[in-house]
């Protein structure tokens, strides 16, 4: 059978930082919270959803942040959301090597790599 899409991509983070979690994910990126399924609930984290795109964090007990590998997610009104996240405190890295997208780098509060991107003179879909 082929592979058509990816479901969802998870993100490690330390045990106990889901409020941090959620303020970074949901408060500053704009992600919905969903609940976790109650077979998965006690064992940590948080999930976030917005459109087709699907974010899990899960606790590892022994965490260390992915630095180089990371999901790179399409946005919509980048300059404001770069903004955003410097006013809470986030520093952003702005990158220009990938022609036709206008790019940069964010870690979250644990130190994962986030790509966020948007096409340049491109309407994102919904």
């Amino acid at each position: 059978m082929p592979v058509t899409a990816i479901h969802h991509v998870q993100l490690a983070m330390p045990i106990g930082e889901e409020e941090a979690a959620r303020r970074f994910y949901g408060d500053v990126l704009g992600l919905q919270e969903v609940a976790k399924p109650a077979p998965l609930a006690g064992r940590g984290g948080v999930w976030f959803e917005a459109g087709s795109l699907r974010l899990h964090l899960g606790v590892e007990r022994d965490f260390r942040a992915a630095r180089k590998a990371h999901p790179a997610f399409l946005v919509e009104g980048l300059a404001a959301l770069f903004e955003r996240l410097r006013a809470a405190g986030h520093a952003v890295r702005e990158d220009e090597n990938l022609p036709g997208f206008a790019r940069g780098y964010v870690d979250d509060p644990f130190g994962n790599r986030i790509e966020l991107m948007a096409p340049e003179g491109a309407t994102l879909p919904r």
